[in-house]
């Protein structure tokens, strides 16, 4: 073989620009390459926090004072607590901290006051919902040191006596579904939700491409079925498995992380069912959106980035600003943490879920009209 056979520069430089022109006719690889890099900047950079504050609250007063009242505004003034309602009851505030509604809430005995100027050094009760300990551990500690704050304040002049030495009241902690703090209860029913995202939008998304690339599709369409009973049909084997993997993670959260349930087991299979359903929805939109396998993958991945890192999976949810956490009350698999978390850790029924179960149904409904709208202009 001659030298100039075996590499030319002219040869090599047609395959360049053949690659070039590729590229930039496949508009949607080519929007990946500016718009995921984008994405991760402004996610990393404004989205995620580790240090949320301004975290729901509320308060169960039964004993309205000064001292009570100066509490409550260094909470306010610590900006980690947002006072939002003042409870009416125990059961309403214990409803509320299952349904995820609020994430503390301070309770003040009807003798406090009367306790604390007798010296008896009575305590307040803050109950937290501590199933993701990073999200509360500085509030935690930011409200754990206002008693010495209230006493500077208020205990003067005759009171000054019992400012002395130790804090003239405590405020006593009760960290609810997770009170070890165990971060693994956290972290491993979210896991779930993940896999399940990731598996499953992947795996339909290459379902329709794969069609074409088999050169299958034209057999599909000369077929008398309609596009949703073809989608329809495409999703049913993946729903089994998906509930295998849902089986699979429950036992190993069982017997390798010791998570707890202490819900209902058919509650959370109906549960995951549904997200699994809007993930299968999911991907059969991006495989009608996609041209071919590669760019079913690349919708994919631009649909996963978000979803991992604004659904609560990895940061605080709270921690976040106003305009990331609506991006992830509009993601599937926001909700899908908070129900598997609740019926796990919490025990909570289909009362306590429903404000986070329509979200998803909802979610199924407008995806499969968008992937049934771009199936039929395939069928032109």
């Amino acid at each position: 073989m001659k030298g100039h056979d075996f590499f030319s520069i002219r040869r090599w430089w047609s395959v360049v620009r053949k690659e070039f022109l590729q590229l930039r006719r496949d508009r949607i690889t080519f929007a990946m390459i500016v718009v995921i890099p984008i994405m991760q900047l402004a996610l990393f950079g404004f989205a995620i926090n580790s240090d949320p504050k301004h975290l729901l609250t509320g308060v169960l007063i039964e004993d309205h004072s000064e001292f009570t009242r100066t509490f409550v505004a260094g909470m306010k003034a610590s900006s980690y607590f947002d006072i939002v309602t003042e409870l009416p009851n125990e059961e309403t505030a214990r409803a509320a901290l299952a349904r995820g509604a609020l994430q503390f809430v301070l309770t003040v005995p009807p003798d406090f006051s009367r306790r604390l100027l007798r010296g008896e050094r009575p305590a307040l009760l803050l109950e937290a919902d501590a199933t993701d300990p990073a999200a509360t551990g500085n509030a935690i500690a930011a409200a754990l040191q206002l008693p010495q704050s209230v006493a500077a304040k208020d205990l003067t002049g005759p009171l000054a006596r019992l400012a002395g030495g130790r804090p003239p009241f405590e405020v006593r902690l009760h960290s609810l579904y997770n009170p070890e703090g165990i971060t693994q209860y956290f972290i491993v029913p979210g896991i779930m939700g993940v896999i399940l995202s990731m598996t499953l939008v992947l795996m339909t998304g290459l379902a329709i491409t794969r069609e074409r690339a088999r050169g299958t599709m034209e057999n599909l369409l000369a077929m008398p079925v309609s596009p949703l009973e073809v989608m329809s049909g495409k999703m049913v084997p993946y729903i089994f498995i998906g509930l295998i993997q849902v089986s699979i993670i429950l036992l190993a959260a069982a017997l390798m992380f010791h998570v707890p349930f202490e819900g209902s087991l058919l509650t959370f299979y109906c549960a995951a069912l549904f997200f699994i359903a809007g993930n299968l929805a999911v991907g059969i939109s991006l495989s009608s959106l996609a041209q071919n396998q590669l760019q079913a993958m690349q919708l994919t991945m631009f649909y996963f980035l978000p979803n991992i890192l604004l659904s609560g999976f990895m940061f605080p949810f709270q921690g976040m600003p106003r305009w990331a956490r609506w991006i992830g009350e509009a993601l599937p698999l926001t909700h899908f943490n908070r129900l598997v978390r609740g019926i796990m850790l919490k025990g909570n029924g289909w009362p306590d879920l429903w404000t986070d179960v329509w979200p998803i149904g909802l979610f199924i409904v407008l995806i499969m009209f968008v992937a049934l709208r771009f199936y039929r202009r395939t069928l032109d």
